[in-house]
């Protein structure tokens, strides 16, 4: 599978603390090589799909022609709202 990153992405991105971008960064090669991986949980939920970054943040995406697009990544104190619209 594809992917890619909006600019919204990468703002939130580097906004965070190393150690999660170092975490992100392997679930994504991870990501890469198997979506499936247990570790990942990479799941669609409502119109996103989620995967674990680390047990406390989350990168969501949307697909498009096999591709994900990545927007967000952020901790579950932000996940919640984001997904139910608030």
């Amino acid at each position: 599978m594809k992917s890619r990153a909006t600019y919204n992405y990468w703002t939130l991105y580097r906004q965070l603390p190393v150690q999660i971008r170092h975490a992100a960064l392997k679930q994504y090669r991870l990501w890469l090589t198997d979506p499936r991986h247990p570790s990942i949980q990479f799941k669609k939920i409502g119109l996103y799909w989620s995967a674990r970054v680390t047990a406390d943040y989350r990168a969501l995406g949307i697909t498009e022609a096999h591709t994900v697009i990545w927007f967000w990544i952020g901790n579950h104190h932000e996940y919640g709202p984001l997904l139910r619209g608030r």
